[in-house]
């Protein structure tokens, strides 16, 4: 059986992109409001997992950016990363 390629290390834990997805999809479930107390429970706890899972991962991605970021004789510098507000409103 062929590896499957994936961004994770762990085969179970979701990509960062279908986590954002199963929480759209989650956020659309629960807006509904049709499902039962229990099952909006347990939806809510899912949301919470995926939302830690999101946030460690856009930590790690700002991680490799920062050393990424090189000062011009070639030396790694460590730079805070800003998010352009443009972006950040649009």
């Amino acid at each position: 059986m062929a590896a499957k390629a994936s961004s994770t290390t762990d085969e179970t834990t979701p990509t960062f992109e279908h986590a954002m997805e199963r929480l759209e999809n989650i956020v659309q479930e629960m807006e509904a409001d049709q499902l039962p107390l229990e099952k909006l429970i347990a939806r809510f706890e899912e949301g919470v997992k995926l939302v830690g899972l999101c946030s460690e991962r856009l930590t790690a991605a700002e991680q490799r950016i920062r050393i990424i970021a090189r000062n011009a004789e070639g030396k790694l510098k460590l730079e805070p990363f800003e998010e352009n507000e443009d972006s950040a409103n649009g």
